[in-house]
């Protein structure tokens, strides 16, 4: 969602008048909250995956394919759109089938290293293909790819460091150093009850933002309720934050997290150096997400069943070696792209030409 939004504010400003602009997808759900959020007008459409064995399954996910076309054909007739941007999910598959079959022209952009299923099917009926880093290439035709880098928030490349920190309440860097913990929009148990087992140790040395997820929102609040006074102040917990993650990133001196996409962009626009504990259930795409970053020497990698064990003394290694982590905050910098947004619109207005 955040790439696509951030290339929709680039359309809006590197165009006078501002183009129009239609977001489909999938209805009530947290893309609709956020798409309503940034002023754009949605359209929801039916989508479903096609995996598994369930025979079952299978004709529904077909059937609701089936409807979500004729929608998405109604939805292209009406709004005659000059060009399509696809970013990857089931409800992308009717509305590019639809795009194709009134002759519009598609960019897909690939976030991850490694395509899902969904992209793999559309990059055959997409004119271009937009991909984070050349390794990616490898998995489209000859021609097809070209690299952007990954569209992060203007505020990343804007925002100051200094005043980042001083926004959290965030003492001296000299004093100490911030570490942010969160395993995306929903969270990640595995690595909040880790960071809660270590808090106290962590806490010691470094001021925390944790990021828990709503479903882990009451048991981590719980144990901080439970901590001395002194610790208390300096643990950041929050359930989920909008606004306030640009500020938390360009606060931070090490970062917790799994290896989605964002962390391809985001990191590297911080200047953020990270521990990546990539999400096991996730298919390959996160592994090859945070091998990126670690072979740049900008992460270090935790298998999630090892978190236990490895996680505390991996992470109070770091904060406690600040050339270390300088060494990776440089390499992270190097993967930046602060024009990834504006490529992405080039290639747009190319198309649609």
């Amino acid at each position: 969602m955040y790439p696509a939004l951030t290339v929709a504010d680039w359309l809006a400003i590197d165009n006078l008048p501002p183009p129009a602009i239609c977001w489909v997808g999938s209805t009530g759900g947290a893309e609709e909250k956020l798409v309503a959020r940034a002023g754009i007008p949605f359209e929801g459409i039916s989508a479903k995956g096609l995996r598994g064995k369930n025979p079952l399954a299978i004709l529904d996910g077909l059937w609701t394919l089936r409807r979500g076309i004729q929608q998405a054909r109604r939805l292209v007739a009406s709004f005659q759109p000059d060009v399509l941007f696809v970013t990857g999910g089931y409800v992308c598959t009717p509305v590019t089938l639809a795009a194709r079959l009134a002759g519009v022209p598609a960019l897909i952009y690939l976030p991850d290293m490694q395509p899902g299923l969904a992209i793999k099917f559309l990059a055959r009926f997409a004119d271009r293909v937009a991909v984070t880093a050349r390794p990616a290439m490898r998995h489209f035709r000859p021609g097809q790819a070209v690299v952007t880098g990954y569209p992060v928030r203007r505020k990343l490349f804007e925002r100051d460091r200094a005043e980042a920190r001083a926004r959290w309440g965030l003492g001296p860097e000299d004093k100490q150093s911030v570490l942010l913990v969160f395993g995306g929009s929903q969270g990640a148990r595995s690595i909040n009850q880790a960071v809660s087992r270590g808090i106290e140790a962590l806490l010691s040395i470094a001021q925390v933002i944790h990021i828990s997820g709503q479903r882990d929102a009451d048991w981590t609040q719980a144990g901080r309720a439970s901590l001395p006074e002194s610790l208390k102040a300096r643990f950041h917990l929050h359930a989920y934050l909008h606004e306030e993650m640009v500020d938390a990133l360009l606060a931070a001196d090490l970062v917790v997290s799994r290896a989605g996409a964002s962390t391809l962009g985001e990191f590297p626009a911080a200047g953020l150096p990270a521990v990546l504990v990539p999400y096991p259930y996730a298919g390959a795409h996160q592994w090859d997400n945070a091998q990126y970053l670690v072979q740049a020497n900008a992460a270090v990698t935790i298998d999630d069943a090892d978190l236990g064990t490895d996680l505390l003394p991996t992470v109070l290694d770091l904060l406690r070696d600040s050339d270390r982590r300088a060494e990776m905050q440089r390499a992270a910098r190097a993967l930046a792209r602060p024009d990834a947004a504006q490529r992405i619109v080039h290639e747009l207005k190319e198309l649609a030409q």
